[in-house]
């Protein structure tokens, strides 16, 4: 679903004292049951003016959000996006400031029925769903060497020279994002040619390519058909119509009447092939009429899985099954996404997607000061970001618990990175796993990758981890925050004198962010005890670190150890958050207001499934969406 970057931290908002305690506001193992309550807008109207209006009136209302304007029941749906952002963040326990009035409990529950049933209710029952429609789009870079590797079979990067890719709701897959700046169009005659000619300088590439040899020049034709067919329905990720091959076939013929060898033709075909848009593109073809959903056929969905898991084109494999037309079977479904993940490609799923869920990818351009943390160097970067990458892949190929990712008792390290986490026994360069035996560590949260690249280079940065969390752990990312906000005094007078905590405790006195501040600040110090480079610390400086906190609604702990527990009590709704991160990235395009039944249905199946990771990942692929389009 789009999220709204409008609503800035309020000093008045529509949200409620922060519910109960932080398991309460979460998600229950099993749906909770919604009050028996029946309201309609003249019961909510007098709420939202009693607590909300005062500030978020006119064009100047808080965080630009006016709730002034609505008069009746239809002012409110022509406007549904409004109450979308109202009631992820009154779920979400980020209003209102300390000091405010609150909500009762009762006017809490009209609102949230009122909300629910008459506003922003889904049908998820009835049998004519949205599966949405994904823009067509190209191959981002990582994609498009991944598929060059597997169609040619040479360890190629052409896409290196490429421009970088624009993101998109997280991930750079995203079609509404992934243009075309016409510079690409050079580069991609440039990368085909280099292909090519890679292939030819590689006997098994060109064995692999050359399927038949003509005998004499009376059978050019038919053998250059055979060769452009296979290479062409394979690049394509489709059967190649007659009459593209015939224009294939073209290349071949002016290069023969040029007096050019047979095989020089063929490579100007081959180039054609990789500089067409159906190579270039990911193109789904809407048969239907109107706007009417259909499935996709079987090339298209083995395009979508392959992509997903592989970030490349299908295998042998797949495409057996995309001719027989059985791919929309669930078992075969099943059967084959079980085997791909398996596959030494599924690590695509690490470097481009927990890469970036994780924000891993930032890590390459951190810059730590090194007069401050000396023992950063370019090994103990990689080892960061390995210890990451084989964590992840460990969760995937062992098919673990997804909860394994906020807490385990488990790590990868080698000798450097365990000599920067204070892990005795670990010699040489060669990764290995470790138990963790004292609580500190365990899942990414600790990990050096992640509390590195949430952290400042000369500080750590409880607000970039709370964030952090919010966002990527419990999917309640807070709002933007308020221009003009003066920056937290950094001078080494005052630091020294001043712990963070106190300077962070002046800076939410504010009463524009501390409504913000006062959930992202307590999951940020929980942290703390973790410098900017991710070692150990039980001091900054002259003061002592103080781990403490207490989350809106009471819930307390004194560190990392005891705040991941919190966490883990919580585990459908990072669940729940990892179901929207992870459809968002397997669909290629932002979760709209349908989304949601899908992200519900697959949610109750990991819970039921224990929390495995393949649960989350055959949820997916087995959604509407992912097997359906619309057709406008």
């Amino acid at each position: 679903m789009k999220r709204w970057s409008s609503l800035l931290c309020m000093g008045c908002a529509l949200t409620v004292l922060a519910i109960g305690s932080w398991a309460a506001s979460a998600r229950s193992e099993t749906p909770a049951v919604k009050p028996s309550i029946k309201t309609g807008f003249d019961d909510v109207r007098p709420i939202v003016g009693k607590y909300c209006v005062k500030c978020h009136t006119g064009a100047k209302g808080r965080g630009g959000l006016a709730l002034d304007g609505f008069n009746d029941q239809a002012s409110v749906l022509k406007k549904p996006k409004v109450w979308e952002k109202v009631s992820k963040y009154l779920h979400g326990g980020m209003m209102p400031p300390e000091g405010k009035p609150k909500p009762t409990p009762a006017e809490l529950d009209a609102v949230y029925a009122w909300l629910d049933d008459d506003v922003l209710k889904v049908d998820c029952t009835t049998g004519k769903k949205d599966p949405g429609r994904v823009t067509i789009r190209r191959l981002n870079r990582a994609e498009y060497d991944n598929t060059i590797r597997d169609l040619v079979g040479i360890a190629v990067r052409p896409a290196e020279d490429f421009p970088s890719d624009d993101v998109g709701y997280g991930f750079d897959n995203n079609g509404d994002v992934l243009s075309m700046p016409p510079i690409l169009t050079e580069k991609y005659l440039a990368a085909a040619e280099k292909v090519v000619d890679a292939a030819w300088k590689s006997d098994d590439a060109r064995k692999r390519i050359l399927i038949c040899q003509p005998a004499d020049k009376k059978q050019n034709r038919e053998c250059a058909r055979k060769i452009l067919r296979a290479f062409a329905n394979r690049a394509w990720r489709r059967p190649a119509a007659d009459d593209e091959i015939k224009r294939l076939l073209r290349f071949v013929e002016a290069a023969d009447k040029n007096g050019e060898p047979f095989e020089t033709g063929v490579q100007f075909a081959l180039e054609a092939v990789l500089t067409s848009p159906h190579f270039l593109f990911r193109v789904e073809i809407d048969k239907e009429k109107g706007e009417a959903s259909h499935p996709i056929n079987d090339w298209e969905l083995a395009t979508r899985l392959s992509y997903f898991l592989w970030s490349s084109m299908p295998d042998e494999e797949l495409f057996n099954h995309a001719r027989k037309s059985d791919l929309h079977n669930p078992e075969v479904l099943e059967a084959q996404t079980r085997r791909m993940l398996k596959d030494p490609k599924a690590h695509a799923l690490v470097e481009n997607f927990a890469d970036q869920w994780l924000l891993i990818r930032n890590l390459k351009s951190a810059t730590p000061d090194t007069a401050l943390f000396p023992n950063f160097d370019e090994p103990l970067r990689r080892a960061m970001q390995k210890e990451t990458e084989l964590y992840f892949e460990n969760v995937v190929r062992e098919d673990r618990s997804i909860i394994d990712f906020i807490d385990s008792d488990y790590t990868f390290v080698n000798d450097r990175l365990a000599k920067h986490y204070g892990i005795d026994g670990v010699k040489g360069d060669e990764f290995r796993k470790v138990t963790l035996k004292d609580g500190r560590r365990g899942g990414v949260l600790t990990q050096a990758s992640v509390l590195t690249v949430t952290s400042n280079p000369t500080r750590t940065s409880p607000v970039k981890r709370g964030k952090f969390i919010l966002d990527n752990i419990l999917g309640t990312p807070p709002p933007p925050p308020p221009p003009d906000v003066p920056a937290l005094k950094e001078d080494k007078e005052v630091a020294d004198s001043v712990s963070l905590r106190q300077r962070m405790e002046l800076h939410r006195s504010n009463p524009a962010c501390a409504s913000c501040h006062q959930k992202m600040d307590p999951l940020g110090f929980g942290f703390e005890n973790f410098d900017a480079v991710g070692a150990w610390r039980d001091r900054d400086g002259k003061n002592a670190i103080d781990p403490a906190g207490v989350l809106p609604g009471g819930a307390a702990f004194k560190g990392p150890a005891e705040l991941k527990t919190i966490l883990k009590a919580n585990q459908q709704d990072f669940a729940h958050c990892l179901t929207e991160k992870m459809l968002t990235y397997a669909l290629g395009r932002g979760l709209e207001r349908p989304d949601r039944c899908v992200v519900e249905e697959v949610t109750r199946e990991v819970v039921r499934n224990k929390y495995t990771f393949s649960s989350l990942v055959l949820g997916i692929v087995k959604s509407e969406p992912f097997l359906m389009r619309r057709g406008k």
